[in-house]
């Protein structure tokens, strides 16, 4: 997020030399190949395996994916789905279904499935972030394709982005944003207002169906650039900002016209919420200095991981990166952007510390901005950790502008100051280069849902389809949550031919203030199973809770209950569930299944 409305341009974006046309080429190239090699293992494991770090969240959206798939090809509105959480369901564009991306792959995940779009998402996320930065660099600030493209690999492959990889498309498809700051640069200028101004509305409304979140941080950082820009250099700043204004709302019209509905539909359709408080630590003070786990620089200086999962490890620049940085800073310090940089990375980096501040990972003092975000309507929202992420393609602005000097400085000593520049940056970025991320093996589902035996072999439950073409609803033991999401990979492997009680989603939570949660609101039954899941102790159950299991059932609208062979504490789950229903339930291939349609009733 360059921030630059005002600096002299490498070129016009009018046409597109020969001469230029090659370097694009092979950045585009060199970035594909890269991101391949970071998702290989994903890549040779399609139909056996996942990515380790990822925790439940691929198999989320894996779900989402499959999801929207089925409602584009069968004209289902694809804004909501009760697949999960039935009866209630999930609003999709209160969640980050990504329907900008998961709509047009819907050929793919029909063709290959769910994993490979997945996969291919992250793949080209990586990819064309990387070249997106490269494309904004090499015809705004930046002479040198050489220079463009090393600010572009730092950009898209850095250890925030590898991180969100692993699990997050929203955070690794950005591509998006630096042509969105492309457009307002050349609207800046006063260049080609009509077709930019068009192109940025249409490009924030695309975006705003493939991540508000990362929406919302690139423009915090984009104003941030702003304001301090015209600190540094003021009439040239107001100039351009003057210039942009009326455009800059034309295009904001358009997109609020393009998304309307679909904004519309999250914030006030069913099951939408106001808000969402993670309350989750921000970056200690160590996540800035230490490398990433997934780096060489990680596997030969270990560590503490400090982050809040693998997934967002958003910091991790590294004690070398960060005294490049402030070197460039130096070197530059005479140009208003770079001084604009400098400002706005300490500002992102203070907001990304969260609400306290900590070294490691104990908190020693309560963190003001931290604590004002958390009270900012929207940014209340927002995991402050991820506020550092904006500050990643400054750095790899100032690392090209530097290399690009270099690279143009004259004949004499220009060997030397090469050699010395290429030693920095690679002191800097080589411990910086991530290792293939790891993959494992995922379960598979259980054949008496594959197969379908759950509807044929149970006294023809579910027989008769519904007009969506789903045949009834399982409630899997124990009930799908946040922490426990199988099912919903089961649920894909079935062909989506079931609904299913609890899941993981985003949704309310119940409370009258309209605040979020992971998860279903959970029921007593959902909970007394949960524990038994835990502890593998079987409770003793009282008139109560089978009153409530009945409840329950009818609130699922259940058909069947199913309980895999290989569940954790399967049985004391088993014998749990068979006294709250007064039934052994029935042996069905690898699960104990309990046909509950009379329980029910």
């Amino acid at each position: 997020m360059t921030g630059v409305l005002t600096e002299p341009t490498a070129g016009d974006d009018t046409t597109v030399a020969p001469r230029r046309r090659r370097p694009d080429v092979v950045a585009a190239s060199v970035y594909l190949v890269l991101a391949l090699i970071v998702l290989g293992g994903q890549w040779r494991h399609l139909g056996s395996g996942y990515l380790r770090y990822s925790g439940q969240d691929q198999t989320m959206w894996e779900w989402f994916f499959a999801v929207t798939a089925k409602s584009v090809a069968s004209l289902q509105n694809p804004l909501f789905s009760d697949l999960q959480n039935a009866p209630a369901g999930v609003n999709m564009m209160a969640n980050t279904a990504m329907l900008g991306l998961s709509v047009p792959l819907t050929p793919v995940t029909l063709a290959f499935g769910p994993t490979v779009t997945f996969a291919l998402a992250l793949t080209l996320g990586l990819a064309t972030t990387a070249f997106g930065w490269y494309f904004l660099l090499c015809r705004t600030v930046i002479r040198a394709p050489l220079a463009a493209g090393l600010g572009g690999l730092i950009a898209g492959f850095a250890p925030g982005m590898i991180s969100h990889a692993s699990a997050h498309p929203n955070f690794t498809v950005l591509g998006v944003l630096p042509l969105l700051l492309f457009c307002l640069i050349r609207l800046g200028q006063g260049r080609n207002v009509r077709r930019h101004t068009v192109a940025l509305g249409l490009l924030a409304a695309w975006q705003v169906l493939l991540g508000e979140e990362p929406l919302l941080i690139f423009a915090i950082a984009v104003a941030l650039m702003l304001v301090t820009h015209t600190v540094f250099a003021p009439r040239v700043t107001l100039a351009a900002v003057r210039r942009a204004a009326g455009p800059v709302v034309v295009a904001a019209v358009l997109a609020g016209v393009l998304v309307a509905g679909p904004l519309w539909w999250q914030f006030r359709g069913p099951q939408s919420y106001s808000h969402l408080d993670h309350q989750l630590p921000g970056n200690s003070l160590l996540s800035f200095v230490a490398f990433p786990p997934q780096s060489l620089g990680g596997l030969a200086v270990p560590v503490q991981d400090v982050a809040l999962n693998p997934t967002e490890q958003n910091a991790y620049f590294g004690i070398p990166l960060l005294v490049l940085v402030a070197a460039c800073v130096v070197v530059l310090r005479r140009l208003p952007l770079a001084r604009a940089a400098a400002v706005t990375i300490l500002v992102l980096a203070v907001l990304s510390i969260g609400t306290e501040l900590a070294i490691t990972e104990d908190p020693v003092v309560g963190w003001a901005p931290g604590e004002w975000l958390d009270r900012t309507p929207l940014l209340e929202s927002v995991l402050e950790t991820r506020f550092v992420l904006a500050a990643v393609p400054l750095v790899a602005t100032l690392v090209a502008l530097v290399t690009d000097r270099v690279l143009a400085a004259r004949p004499t000593g220009r060997r030397r100051r090469v050699g010395i520049w290429a030693g920095a940056v690679a002191v800097a970025l080589v411990p910086l280069v991530p290792v293939p991320l790891p993959t494992a093996e995922r379960t598979p589902a259980p054949t008496v849902l594959a197969d379908g035996t759950w509807r044929s072999g149970v006294d023809g439950v579910g027989g008769v389809e519904d007009l969506d073409g789903v045949h009834g609803t399982v409630v899997t033991v124990p009930i799908p949550s946040p922490g426990n999401a199988d099912a919903l990979r089961w649920q894909i492997d079935a062909g989506l031919d079931y609904r299913i009680a609890g899941g993981y989603f985003v949704g309310p939570s119940g409370e009258a203030d309209g605040e979020a949660k992971y998860g279903a609101i959970d029921r007593p039954t959902a909970l007394l199973l949960g524990r038994v899941a835990r502890s593998g102790e079987v409770p003793d159950v009282a008139d109560i809770d089978r009153s409530r299991a009945r409840e329950d059932l009818a609130y699922w609208n259940a058909d069947v209950v199913i309980l895999p062979d290989d569940a954790s504490q399967a049985d004391a789950l088993r014998r749990t569930v068979a006294t709250l229903l007064g039934d052994p339930g029935a042996r069905t291939g690898d699960a104990t299944v309990w046909d509950v349609r009379g329980v029910r009733e």
